[in-house]
């Protein structure tokens, strides 16, 4: 989704800086257990930007589900404190996976933890902002989620396409590429119509937009298709495009990044 008809659609070529969201569905499996081809596909396909010059923030889901796998808890948690403590046990780990798979690539990964104060208040705004900066000078690679082990907001009603966003708003990068388990924005649900057909282009702020996406997530997350129309609406706020894209699409962010027309945008 572009801020403006002459915008580029679906295309990261030209762009500098990109901040990549995974959905807890894309991180994780119905069983729990982590998508690691995937994830080793994806971390990839960002080292290739980095190593190409590229600026890359990966915000990543799945520690929620991470923990429960660890926990051997099969439902996601209701209450807020076994969320935060499902968490807490999924967090490190999952962290400690993405270090391995940037380390094969020979890249660093700083893991960055953000709550709504972050964004709220002006000090911690700034903080958070030149820490990102200065670790995307470096070739760091920030893995950033929310902070759930003490953001019961967050948890409650927040999602991770909305950090994204905020993000992506913070350190005004170009593009928020939300990788998820559809290929995109569809007209209506492609599980329960058939005849739903693939938005290509679409501009951020078309109310029809959210006609079209209402309707909750997977089990396994907050999130929905809604949540990431909403995102894109916000990325636009500093001038950033969206794509909304499979994450299962094999090699994405590079195609992406050569021009191939993928998913919605």
């Amino acid at each position: 989704m572009t801020r403006s008809p002459t915008d580029p659609l679906a295309r990261i070529a030209p762009v500098k800086t990109v901040v990549v969201k995974l959905g807890s569905s894309t991180v994780a499996d119905d069983r729990l257990r982590l998508r690691r081809r995937l994830l080793a596909g994806v971390v990839a396909d960002i080292a290739e930007l980095v190593h190409g010059g590229r600026r890359v923030v990966l915000v990543s889901s799945g520690a929620i589900a991470c923990g429960q796998h660890v926990l051997g808890i099969d439902e996601r948690p209701r209450l807020v404190p076994e969320l935060q403590a499902a968490s807490a046990v999924g967090q490190g780990r999952l962290f400690a996976h993405y270090e391995r798979l940037f380390g094969d690539h020979e890249l660093t990964a700083a893991q960055v933890l953000l709550t709504s104060e972050d964004f709220n208040r002006r000090s911690s705004y700034v903080n958070a902002r030149n820490t990102l900066r200065r670790l995307l000078s470096w070739g760091v690679v920030p893995v950033a989620n929310e902070n759930d082990t003490t953001a019961t907001d967050e948890i409650r009603f927040g999602d991770n396409d909305t950090l994204g966003a905020l993000v992506t708003n913070l350190i005004e990068a170009d593009v928020l590429l939300l990788l998820t388990d559809q290929q995109g924005l569809y007209t209506s649900d492609p599980r329960k119509d058939p005849a739903a057909t693939l938005v290509h282009t679409a501009r951020a702020g078309d109310p029809q937009l959210e006609a079209m996406a209402g309707g909750a997530g997977s089990a396994l997350g907050r999130g929905g298709m809604l949540t990431k129309i909403l995102a894109a609406k916000r990325a636009a706020r500093s001038g950033a495009s969206t794509v909304i894209a499979s994450g299962r699409e094999q090699n994405v962010l590079t195609r992406l990044a050569a021009g191939e027309a993928l998913g919605s945008a």
